[in-house]
């Protein structure tokens, strides 16, 4: 089951106090950026974000799921109506992933 388009939005609206929020489609459900960094994924109507020691220290409680079958645990975000806490939680995942690597020139 896909994810709604309507609940990607929301999600991405309610991350938005983080800077520039992003999504795209990947196989069927949504990868979600900041400032180019993939911090999460909206799978199924579920919102997931990559586990991190400053994400660990924002949230209330820690539940970890995979977002898929055969995927690492991410964090499984179950309260996503609070803006202001998810602001938090994407600056703070932000600042401790690494920087994307840079993407390799297609050959002609």
């Amino acid at each position: 089951m896909a994810s709604n388009r309507d609940f990607v939005q929301y999600i991405a609206d309610q991350c938005a106090g983080a800077g520039e929020i992003t999504v795209k489609k990947m196989f069927g459900d949504y990868g979600i950026y900041c400032k180019g960094k993939i911090f999460g994924l909206i799978c199924d109507d579920h919102f997931y974000v990559k586990p991190t020691e400053a994400g660990r220290a924002v949230l209330r409680t820690i539940d970890l799921r995979p977002p898929y079958e055969g995927a690492k645990d991410y964090f499984y975000i179950e309260d996503v109506d609070d803006h202001e806490t998810l602001s938090r939680l994407v600056r703070a995942t932000y600042e401790e992933l690494p920087e994307p690597k840079p993407k390799k020139e297609k050959k002609k």
